[in-house]
């Protein structure tokens, strides 16, 4: 069984700019003190920016990113998420992930992402919204997710978190996913 020796890795997708801090942080400690291996991409190389003043050196481009590197894609939220991400190279890494049979997992604003490529068809997911703004969900719907008002959302190997409030259990259903741990 030496394949047990090997790190999973995961990749995880932030907005250059206004990435959504917590949904970054809180994750990647969760994957990394499981022992999966982080790589952090983004629509541009540099050091990515916060909403709250995070900064994060970026590792790969999203052009530079080989799906079949990692066992699991992660899309990122925040405000500058659709600015930056909601675009073909986005659909096709989140595509590519699926139909090599990766778990992919977006939080916040990102699971828009993963329905306008066409992956939350007839699954199950969730996606930040509030009071004055459910058009997250619309668009969710309108690409054929059934969305499910819950911090988060695991149908298969796709998993959709609400938002910040939702980090911990994010990283935690992922980890869960990647190693196949029972906790």
């Amino acid at each position: 069984m030496p394949q047990e020796s090997i790190a999973k890795k995961a990749a995880l997708i932030i907005a250059f700019e206004n990435f959504k801090d917590e949904e970054y942080f809180i994750p990647k400690e969760v994957l990394e003190k499981a022992g999966i291996e982080v790589t952090t991409a983004s629509n541009s190389k540099g050091t990515a920016q916060g909403v709250s003043g995070g900064q994060v050196p970026i590792d790969v481009s999203l052009d530079e990113l080989k799906i079949e590197d990692y066992e699991g894609i992660v899309f990122i939220g925040g405000p500058g998420a659709l600015k930056n991400l909601d675009n073909q190279t986005s659909y096709r890494i989140a595509q590519e992930a699926v139909s090599q049979g990766k778990i992919l997992a977006a939080i916040c604003i990102s699971p828009v992402i993963l329905a306008k490529a066409g992956l939350l068809q007839d699954k199950e997911a969730t996606v930040w919204s509030s009071a004055l703004d459910k058009g997250p969900v619309k668009i969710l719907q309108e690409n054929g997710a059934n969305y499910q008002e819950d911090d988060l959302v695991v149908d298969g190997k796709i998993i959709t978190g609400s938002g910040p409030a939702a980090a911990e259990k994010f990283g935690q259903a992922i980890v869960h996913l990647l190693t196949g741990s029972s906790e």
